[in-house]
């Protein structure tokens, strides 16, 4: 009998980073469940890993909207310079361990990795086990503006700084892949700040690697402009 073999998953999900933008990763999820399409497993970097993890825990969309509308949850992830030393994630990290049931990332009720960036080794790396407080705020800690966070004895900071659209972990285990792009790189024609010139710079290092990715993935729902 020939013909391909099946695949582990039928439906795999892939959610970018994208700071405050992230919020739009819980209406993909809304729309997708609204017509009948839920995740098998989900690869999420930096504000997507936050998303995926509240959402494979086993909260539904309108559940997750309603945790970030009431804490401004996204607001602690904005692009802004600190004024003294580097930010704490204090607050982050409180709203997320108060809404999370699961300890590990092997707890979850749907598989998810994460991508964090290991500064030591200089490469991106996938947990799909372990702390998942811990790793989930790794994955969205951008360098500079907050201290990067050890784990097993190495040093980690946002997923997004390498990849941040990781569509790796997901690559010949799934029947097809959704990928969720929210960072936007269309024209932009005043930069008054300086904080707008960095944002605007880590956007395109952000989409610079986009193109090659998403010819892994089945369907990419992303703005006009990347």
């Amino acid at each position: 009998m020939t013909g391909s073999r099946k695949k582990k998953y039928n439906v795999g999900l892939v959610l970018s980073g994208g700071g405050a933008r992230g919020f739009a990763h819980v209406g993909v999820l809304k729309a997708l469940n609204e017509a009948g399409i839920f995740p098998d497993i989900i690869s999420g970097v930096s504000a997507g890993a936050m998303a995926g993890a509240l959402y494979a825990d086993g909260n539904t969309p309108d559940e997750i909207m309603k945790m970030f509308s009431d804490t401004k949850f996204f607001k602690y992830l904005e692009f802004t310079i600190p004024r003294q030393n580097l930010l704490k994630m204090t607050k982050l990290t409180r709203v997320i361990a108060e809404n999370l049931k699961a300890k590990k990332i092997e707890e979850l009720k749907i598989p998810l990795y994460i991508t964090a960036t290991n500064l030591n080794t200089g490469k991106s790396e996938y947990f799909s086990s372990g702390d998942l407080l811990k790793t989930v705020i790794a994955s969205g800690t951008v360098p500079v503006l907050f201290p990067p966070i050890v784990i097993n004895g190495k040093t980690y900071v946002d997923g997004g700084v390498l990849n941040n659209f990781p569509v790796e972990p997901l690559i010949k285990k799934c029947e097809l892949i959704i990928g969720v792009n929210v960072n936007p790189v269309g024209y932009q024609a005043e930069f008054k700040t300086l904080m707008s010139i960095a944002e605007r710079s880590f956007q395109l290092c952000f989409a610079a690697t986009l193109p090659r990715k998403i010819k892994n993935v089945t369907y990419l729902l992303s703005p006009k402009d990347y």
